[in-house]
């Protein structure tokens, strides 16, 4: 079976860590520290916060900015869950723009639309979490116009996103966003096993986040009600988490930062390969405009559903039959049980619903070979031509 995604481990990977094995430190050393200023410094930001997921640094990021009871977080509905969880662990409830059909990133008219009758509503978002949907950035000048305009604060969920640009600057560097939020699970562009990073320009909200990612500790005196009682004292000044990243992730982290360019110029080719070879098909292919740069996490196609004989289904299972381990990225997060218990239903954001009746995820990783990939666009084009 040929995987949607997999990590890529080298020796050099291997050995980053076993040096932390061998050292005085496995948790709470230097390689976390090195690690945030790397990536901070890659992408352009002031501030970098390595946490144990990505998902926490979400839910971190909305606690920074003030998110609870009674305030509305707005995200799209083509993410995983904890795109819209983070809001719910702060108390505060979430709602959903839907995606452009194009990109499948949050739609900018859609949302343009919905915040003019919120306000008239009296009922706008706190935070606007819009999500780079397979590496490919959204239109955050337009999103952030919006947040200047009506006030909102923007978190950005670039999980798929490391490594790519918009208007040649990297996607991290916090331009038209408060956090930038970045995922190092194994599928991902590059990995620490699990984990996941906060960028920010903002000291304040650094501050905030990495007393929150650590049980809301400080052993700073200048934070304490009291002169510290000797060099082993701390407080705890507010109620936080255990969302710390240890030094073995860290380090794997840093070990993989040095080949992210070669990660994403192979899994550019791998794109670019699909484009040229399944471009005949009856698919809808993905794509990029000249202000974006993609890190093509995914390859996602769209069958037209119209001009093939089986079903949506259908050519899934032929593809997973054939032994290459396709996957579908999302089922539209306001469908899961859950948020329908929160009053959502289907047809509430059709173009979202569309999508995932059409979508299937062919394989991308940076080690797919190209045999490999020639494989999945011979059992691709025998699915939908059958």
């Amino acid at each position: 079976m040929i995987p949607y995604g997999r990590q890529e481990i080298g020796d050099d990977d291997v050995e980053a860590v076993a040096t932390v094995l061998r050292s005085e430190w496995l948790t709470q050393g230097p390689a976390v520290p090195r690690f945030e200023r790397a990536v901070a410094g890659r992408c352009g930001a002031a501030h970098a916060l390595a946490v144990n997921s990505a998902t926490s640094a979400l839910h971190l990021a909305c606690l920074a900015l003030g998110l609870g009871q009674g305030d509305l977080l707005w995200t799209t509905p083509i993410t995983f869950v904890a795109s819209a969880n983070c809001a719910r662990y702060c108390g505060a409830e979430v709602d959903f723009v839907d995606i452009d059909p194009c990109t499948c990133n949050m739609s900018v008219a859609a949302l343009a639309e919905k915040l003019a009758r919120a306000a008239v509503a009296g009922r706008l978002p706190k935070i606007v979490v819009p999500v780079h949907f397979a590496g490919r950035p959204c239109d955050m000048a337009a999103i952030h116009a919006l947040g200047q305009r009506y006030g909102f604060r923007i978190v950005e969920d670039a999980s798929h996103a490391i490594g790519a640009s918009y208007r040649g600057e990297p996607v991290g560097n916090c331009r038209y966003s408060d956090i930038t939020v970045f995922s190092f699970h194994p599928v991902k562009i590059i990995t620490t096993g699990e984990g996941g990073m906060a960028l920010t320009n903002d000291a304040a909200l650094a501050e905030t986040m990495a007393l929150l990612r650590s049980h809301g500790i400080t052993r700073d005196p200048a934070r304490m009600d009291h002169e510290p009682d000797g060099p082993w004292y701390y407080q705890q000044i507010a109620l936080g988490f255990n969302y710390r990243m240890t030094d073995i992730q860290a380090a794997l982290g840093l070990s993989q930062l040095q080949r992210l360019d070669a990660f994403v110029a192979r899994r550019r080719e791998l794109a670019e390969r699909y484009q040229q070879h399944l471009t005949d098909l009856p698919l809808t292919l993905p794509g990029e405009t000249p202000e974006e740069r993609s890190a093509w996490h995914l390859y996602v196609i769209r069958l037209r559903r119209e001009q093939i004989r089986r079903t949506h289904r259908e050519v899934f299972a032929a593809l997973r039959a054939a032994g290459i381990g396709v996957n579908l990225h999302y089922i539209p997060v306001h469908t899961q049980p859950y948020y329908r218990q929160l009053g959502f239903r289907p047809g509430d954001f059709p173009e979202a619903e569309r999508y995932y009746a059409e979508a299937i995820s062919l394989p991308m990783y940076a080690a797919l070979g190209d045999d490999q990939q020639d494989e999945v666009i011979s059992a691709v084009a025998e699915a939908v031509s059958a």
